[in-house]
């Protein structure tokens, strides 16, 4: 089975910790203390959320998301 790739959004906090989720799998989140601890317990929770929804019998959402920067000024 090829893994999927899910697009996942990155956003740091004021206290200097970083909340991230993913747009496709409504529900799925995570958080760290880095950007890289961040993007490592997110990648734990997908692999968690899909088991779940396996589990349960449900579909798993396909990624469908994509990210792109956008210059406003």
């Amino acid at each position: 089975m090829t893994p999927m790739q899910y697009t996942v959004d990155i956003e740091p906090a004021d206290d200097g910790s970083f909340s991230v989720w993913v747009p496709d799998l409504p529900g799925c989140t995570s958080c760290g203390d880095t950007r890289e601890e961040a993007f490592a317990n997110i990648v734990e929770a997908i692999r968690g959320h899909i088991d779940v929804l396996r589990e349960h019998g449900e579909p798993v959402p396909p990624a469908r998301s994509t990210a792109t920067v956008v210059r406003a000024a």
